[in-house]
């Protein structure tokens, strides 16, 4: 089953690029519905999506397919072993817990050669961010006819706990070596290997 559109999906194909080649394991944090866990999976033999949001892991196990793993817990505290992913993915999910203590958690997920990629959500300062901002703002409202607009399901957090600019030092301070870009639409993304 196909998603419709919004800001999150459209980086989709983002993540599914980054996967390193010859993956076998991924992990999708803060999974939602399973959208990219489903992607995710015609990639990898074993994707396993994790989600505190009750409401969101039965609707991702309704959806199937019945081969993704989909764990209710928190990414902070769920017991996976250190080093057992090639690849651990997340969209939109950093601004719901610590950024720090979650990117290193990440981090500890990763196998020696995986690979780190996160598309997330900051907040706006202004003037600095204004350009951008309006820049997204356009490009919405361009790329958003003819797409069926999908609304999250999940809790949302509002407005996200850190700024574009924290963001970035807190990665860079997290992930030495992090390639950190700001999206068009309201995002950024980190890709690291470690």
């Amino acid at each position: 089953m196909r998603p419709g559109w919004n800001h999150n999906i459209h980086y989709h194909p983002l993540v599914l690029r980054a996967i390193p080649e010859g993956s076998v394991r991924v992990l999708d944090v803060g999974c939602g519905c399973g959208a990219l866990a489903r992607e995710l999976r015609s990639l990898v033999p074993r994707v396993t999506g994790i989600d505190r949001d009750e409401a969101s892991v039965i609707r991702a196990r309704r959806l199937g397919p019945d081969d993704i793993e989909y764990v209710l817990g928190d990414i902070l505290d769920h017991p996976f072993a250190p080093g057992s992913f090639d690849a651990v993915v997340s969209i939109a999910s950093l601004h719901h817990m610590d950024m720090r203590a979650g990117l290193a958690r990440m981090r500890e997920l990763a196998r020696p050669g995986g690979r780190l990629v996160v598309v997330g959500i900051a907040r706006s300062r202004y003037p600095a961010d204004l350009p951008a901002d309006v820049a997204g703002f356009v490009a919405s409202r361009l790329l958003r006819p003819g797409r069926s607009w999908t609304e999250q399901s999940a809790p949302t957090v509002w407005p996200p706990p850190v700024t574009f600019g924290e963001a970035r030092r807190i990665a860079e301070d997290t992930l030495p070596g992090v390639r950190y870009r700001r999206l068009l639409l309201f995002r950024y993304s980190l890709i690291w290997s470690r």
